[in-house]
């Protein structure tokens, strides 16, 4: 019966949902009501990177709870939890980035970065990349490259133009007609994509030298995912504009544009109110975000997350049917032969208590992302696990 009112009463994004009938979750794993453990070695795609339930974490939500939660829609009254979490979030990041806009995903996030392009530059033209995905509303969508995803729902956002990622011949398709260009600082949907250094530095001459503002979406690959708190931070590029979503939220729902406060406050005239959310900046998931950033900052070894993501990779790595790994910190796509072989590992892992998926616009590839404080045995765990349901299912 939960089951079929799962179905019948919840709004469903495919016809084969996992299913996993949740109880609680605690660490690495979640527990099911009949008491079977899962690794979730897909960190709820992106989203744990600390692990379930981390103290922290709860105990910061708990005492905002305590305090109050929504009072007023986003951005007239000065409140504790969001004011905290902006003060930290822009200590951790150069100069330039020093104010923030939190609104309530990832998607809203990228939403509003695009209307802020166009309002900043007065254009009209966005570029993005091949292989891109965004998010699933009609301005993400627009900039997304999964064709298949998006030929039902045309049409979109006109004056968009994709290039071929990580071709730096593509980049005089920038113009002084672009008002930004909207690039993931690693592609996570097209099976873990990681652009050259070259490239991206390319990217932000070309942009500084037409006048284009540059968007880094690091929703999946920011946040500690790719070895660094920042994806940018290995290429030594910072865009004009940040996107975070996903793990920022410590487990809660946020999204988060963050600019120079010259450029934000574009938001504020002509019109007034350019960009509103009523829900945006709640106390609730601020409290959780400011705490999240903290144990990330002053709990997690990135030298740590990097040795234990090659350790993962070098395990599951030993099957013949593993064609190509591609790997940025614990953010991994493992290539086979055909979808139908992905799809009997990941389910032969769901099987035996381990959570593993696959991209949307790559299924030829399973992918991981366990959150970043796996302990070693626990990696080596997941990867026996991975190596035996590939060999089971050959």
């Amino acid at each position: 019966m939960r089951k079929e009112d799962f179905i019948q009463k919840l709004g469903q994004t495919n016809q084969f949902p996992y299913l996993i009938d949740v109880e609680r979750a605690e660490g690495i794993y979640i527990y099911d009501k009949s008491g079977k453990a899962y690794m979730d070695m897909i960190s709820g795609v992106a989203v744990n990177n600390v692990g379930h339930g981390h103290p922290k974490i709860i105990s910061a939500i708990k005492n905002q709870a305590d305090k109050h939660l929504h009072v007023m829609v986003y951005g007239e009254f000065i409140q504790d939890a969001p004011l905290a979490f902006a003060r930290k979030l822009t200590s951790l990041l150069p100069e330039q980035l020093n104010c923030v806009y939190a609104v309530n995903s990832g998607t809203e996030a990228i939403e509003a970065s695009l209307k802020l392009v166009k309002r900043v530059t007065g254009r009209t033209e966005l570029v993005s990349f091949r292989g891109s995905y965004h998010g699933s509303t009609h301005g993400s969508m627009s900039v997304s490259g999964n064709e298949l995803k998006k030929q039902a729902f045309r049409p979109l956002l006109s004056d968009v133009r994709f290039l071929q990622h990580n071709s730096i011949e593509d980049l005089t398709q920038i113009t002084t007609k672009t008002a930004g260009v909207l690039i993931e600082t690693v592609q996570g949907d097209a099976g873990v994509r990681i652009p050259s250094k070259e490239f991206l530095v390319a990217l932000r001459q070309r942009c500084d030298e037409v006048g284009a503002l540059l968007i880094f979406d690091e929703i999946q690959c920011g946040m500690g995912r790719t070895g660094s708190v920042f994806a940018f931070e290995k290429f030594n590029v910072v865009p004009d504009i940040l996107v975070l979503g996903k793990a920022l939220g410590g487990g809660l729902p946020i999204g988060a544009v963050v600019s120079s406060h010259k450029n934000l406050w574009e938001f504020t005239y002509n019109p007034m109110l350019g960009h509103i959310t009523t829900f945006g900046g709640h106390p609730l998931v601020c409290a959780s975000a400011n705490a999240f950033l903290e144990v990330l900052t002053t709990e997690i070894d990135f030298n740590e997350v990097e040795r234990l993501g090659a350790l993962l990779a070098n395990i599951i790595g030993q099957s013949e049917e593993i064609k190509e790994i591609r790997r940025a910190g614990m953010l991994f796509a493992f290539d086979m032969e055909s979808f139908e072989r992905v799809e009997k590992v990941v389910n032969a892992c769901l099987e035996k208590g381990l959570i593993s998926f696959w991209f949307l616009s790559h299924p030829y590839s399973f992918r991981l992302s366990p959150p970043l404080n796996s302990t070693e045995e626990e990696i080596i765990k997941a990867g026996t696990i991975i190596l035996e349901a590939i060999n089971e299912t050959a």
